[in-house]
């Protein structure tokens, strides 16, 4: 594998994690519990979308076959897509979504922290603005944890399972492969199994704030890597890529 292939995968990665996990929370819109959180979590997405958005356009620039990201979004299957498992999960119901949202947000907030300071300036660069915005994603996903966790009992039960469902997704945020050992050589990837202990530490105190239990680790889900995905992603991507693969090439 030559680095550019690395690069290629790796920053493919990185965007169909922004866009699946954009999708799955556009799905909010006009859905909220609040209009405020209506707002909000469309917000979230908009966020996510521009980041996959930045990210694919790079990994069109170095793949160097002329496509865009557009291309990469819309006509690839679903092996071809490498997204995190946790991010194609269905919303569920708010309280659910929330707890999949500490859990991704605080990995991202670590994730893009260090990412900032890649040696690949492209990915850097996209990589300080997103610490941006993941910063209030965290802080929005950490405030209704204390409320959910410390509401009523049925806020309280509904949140408590949503960790106990999500927890076995989270192994595979900080897998580690030949495509990261390779990049890491140079300084563009980053080692993701050193931030699993900060990342316990804050969504441990954070649950714990929220009377929240954290779950025990037990089986982890993986495959991801690989193109290997739930059930969900294709029924997903059948509606994301529904108009571009029924108008081929169309153009506005």
């Amino acid at each position: 594998m030559t680095k550019q292939e690395a690069l290629y995968t790796y920053t493919l990665r990185l965007g169909d994690n922004a866009l699946i996990q954009g999708h799955r929370l556009s799905e909010w819109c006009s859905r909220g519990p609040i209009l405020e959180e209506d707002l909000a979590l469309t917000n979230l997405a908009l966020d996510q979308i521009g980041r996959a958005q930045a990210f694919l356009k790079y990994a069109a620039h170095i793949e160097g076959q002329g496509k865009t990201e557009d291309d990469l979004a819309y006509k690839r299957g679903e092996r071809e897509f490498y997204n995190n498992l946790i991010t194609e999960l269905p919303i569920g119901d708010f309280a659910y979504t929330i707890a999949k949202q500490l859990l991704i947000s605080a990995f991202e907030f670590y994730q893009f922290s260090e990412l900032s300071k890649s040696s690949d300036e492209t990915i850097a660069g996209i990589s300080a603005k997103a610490l941006k915005e993941v910063r209030y994603h965290l802080v929005h996903a950490q405030d209704w944890c204390y409320r959910l966790g410390k509401g009523t009992p049925v806020s309280h039960k509904k949140l408590q399972q949503a960790f106990r469902e999500l927890w076995m997704y989270t192994g595979e945020l900080f897998e580690m492969d030949e495509i990261d050992q390779l990049l890491m050589q140079d300084g563009t990837a980053i080692d993701l199994m050193s931030l699993r202990p900060d990342w316990l530490n804050l969504v441990g105190s954070i649950l714990a704030d929220s009377t929240i239990v954290l779950p025990a680790d037990t089986y982890m889900q993986t495959g991801s890597r690989k193109g290997i995905h739930t059930e969900y992603l294709g029924h997903l991507l059948s509606e994301v890529q529904y108009l571009q693969r029924a108008y081929p090439d169309a153009t506005w």
